[in-house]
């Protein structure tokens, strides 16, 4: 039996605002690597967000099929925002 479940933005460091090092103003998806449909295995880079000063890959947490994608290049995000719906079996 499979399920959905949702693909979500990680918190980002507790040091994100002190140092300054990473983070910088918003956060923008910079590239959408999948579509519905595609099939990912476990730690395939997703999307890849953009801080101003680094970028970030995000990986999916298992394998699985893109159901739904809630992002777009160029979208800001925040944390424990849904970026994908993953269907696993």
């Amino acid at each position: 039996m499979s399920r959905i479940v949702d693909v979500r933005i990680p918190k980002f460091p507790e040091c994100w605002d002190s140092c300054g090092n990473c983070g910088s103003g918003t956060v923008t998806v910079d590239d959408v690597l999948v579509l519905p449909g595609d099939l990912v295995e476990r730690e395939d880079n997703l999307i890849v967000l953009e801080t101003g000063k680094v970028a970030l890959d995000i990986p999916t947490p298992s394998t699985g099929r893109v159901v739904e994608l809630l992002v777009a290049a160029g979208d800001i995000v925040a944390e424990d925002q849904v970026i994908l719906r993953l269907e696993i079996a």
